[in-house]
């Protein structure tokens, strides 16, 4: 039975329910934007352009529809850069932006809870 990965958000909160092995897929996409924002940023500190890269997208379909997309070719670094957010089902849909730091916290509190 999953339990409910909790997501804050600017200006309140959304949950779902969700599996320890969906977590732990979207912790490692989650990961790969960080990794290459870490790499853009060495890129243009030297003063070089970064090479663009493709949009991260994590899709999840259990009780609910969960969609998170980042184009890390908009953000300078980890710590500005913000995520798409939608979830949905038959009755409701909710899209939203929010911090990529916090989303991992939740998503690492998430499976701190669950191991």
């Amino acid at each position: 039975m999953p339990s409910q990965l909790i997501f804050n958000l600017a200006s309140g909160s959304v949950s779902c329910g969700f599996t320890p092995v969906a977590a732990r897929e979207l912790q490692a996409r989650l990961n790969e934007i960080v990794q290459i924002l870490k790499v853009k940023t060495a890129e243009t500190s030297g003063g070089g352009k970064p090479k663009p890269h493709k949009p991260i997208e994590y899709q999840y379909t259990g009780d609910v529809f969960l969609e998170i997309f980042c184009n890390p070719n908009i953000w300078a670094n980890v710590f500005v850069a913000k995520v798409s957010i939608t979830l949905r089902d038959d009755r409701i849909r909710l899209s939203s932006e929010a911090e990529l730091t916090r989303i991992i916290e939740d998503v690492d509190r998430f499976v701190e809870q669950i191991d």
